[in-house]
């Protein structure tokens, strides 16, 4: 009985030692130092910002809230209170990810309430969320079409 243990149990030392070979850990730990040696290069040489997006006039804004829950869904309201959307239809889900990095932007900053967000089309095209009590803020680039939609319908 204690024969097919001892096998089992020396099958699973070899197995566990042949899960990640030493050069891919190797080869992630260089990794990391190249990219360490790449960021403090750009530092210190006072290398200009790349890939970030410019600056583009507002053509269109609109003051919006957000209000609900992970549980429940997250409701996009307009000024005077009515449902504009919702995280839960029309595939909307990307409400609620907004909603949980504006409820974190506000903890962190100890924003009391629900201050309202503004909605902003730029004149390049790009839509954007800007919470003027944290001066935080997203460009919605690169985020699906789905995601981008959900808050650019709401511009239309």
């Amino acid at each position: 009985m204690s024969q097919p243990t001892a096998s089992l149990a020396n099958q699973m030392k070899m197995r566990d030692r042949e899960m990640v070979p030493r050069f891919l850990v190797l080869a992630m730990f260089g990794l990391m130092g190249l990219s360490l040696a790449l960021v403090t290069f750009a530092q210190l040489t006072d290398q200009p910002l790349r890939g970030v997006v410019p600056a583009s006039a507002v053509t269109q804004s609109r003051q919006i809230t957000l209000e609900g829950s992970r549980n429940t869904g997250v409701s996009v309201l307009d000024a005077q209170g009515t449902e504009l959307a919702r995280s839960d239809l029309n595939k909307s889900g990307f409400i609620d990810v907004i909603w949980v990095s504006i409820s974190r932007a506000r903890k962190i900053n100890r924003i009391e309430g629900n201050p309202p967000l503004t909605l902003v089309r730029r004149e390049n095209g790009h839509t954007a969320i800007i919470d003027p009590a944290t001066n935080w803020s997203i460009e919605l680039v690169g985020y699906g079409a789905d995601n981008v939609a959900a808050f650019a319908r709401l511009l239309d």
